[in-house]
């Protein structure tokens, strides 16, 4: 086995040391945020680790360029390793994801345009790894791979601009957030909440009213919880 070279060390513990000085600001220095509380520090790596999954795919579409023009099998390692760094950090801004969605959103995990291409964006490379599997021949496994990581860039961007260009309650992070930039949407914020929640709202609504005109009724007639809960349909 070869040893590992010392660069490699030194880049390793620098990069250790700035993640933890991230972290401490983070946590310590970082003033908490008003509307959201402090989930909303998860956005300091929720996007910083969807930025290094998105550009290590662009590095391996690049690597599969340049293996196709030189055939150097250097550049298909280069590849395959920027999609498998790529793959642990756009997986880990899902997660990250999730858990700032679940306080704001009220859930773990919807349906939405962002949040759909980015885990169709996983899958694809996911694939990616298990056609390298299924290909013996390095020069043919180069090849194939060097193809593959071009064609399947095309989803990168996808997933950047669809909350740009489709129905989305994903805040734009970079650029305007203008409902004209959202797809038509409303503004980040309390605006996005309300269109999450306007099919709950509108529910809650109807049984308001209905509890009004119970109450009025109860004030001519009397009535046990059972009865009032019946008039309110709802069932004891």
């Amino acid at each position: 086995m070869n040893e590992k070279p010392n660069l490699l060390t030194i880049l390793d513990v620098a990069a250790g040391l700035m993640i933890l000085t991230a972290a401490g600001l983070v946590f310590f220095y970082v003033p908490v945020e008003v509307m959201m509380g402090s989930v909303q520090k998860v956005f300091y790596f929720h996007v910083a680790t969807a930025w290094v999954g998105m550009l290590g795919f662009l590095v391996a579409a690049i690597a599969g360029v340049v293996y196709l023009r030189k055939g150097n099998l250097l550049w298909d390692i280069a590849g395959n390793s920027a999609v498998e760094i790529s793959l642990i950090f756009f997986l880990t801004a899902i997660v990250l994801g999730s858990i700032w969605a679940r306080p704001i959103w009220n859930t773990w995990w919807t349906w939405e345009p962002r949040l759909t291409t980015a885990a169709i964006v996983e899958l694809i490379y996911a694939a990616y790894l298990l056609l390298r599997q299924g290909v013996d021949d390095p020069e043919r496994r180069a090849r194939f791979s060097a193809i593959y990581a071009i064609f399947g860039f095309f989803s990168v961007p996808l997933t950047f601009i669809s909350i740009r260009l489709l129905r989305t309650i994903h805040p734009v992070v970079i650029g305007s957030a203008e409902a004209a930039s959202q797809g038509g949407n409303c503004r980040v914020g309390l605006e996005d909440n309300l269109y999450i929640n306007k099919g709950e709202f509108a529910s809650n609504l109807q049984l308001v009213e209905r509890a009004v005109r119970v109450i009025r009724e109860i004030g001519r007639e009397p009535a046990t919880p059972t009865q009032a809960a019946q008039r309110l349909g709802i069932k004891r």
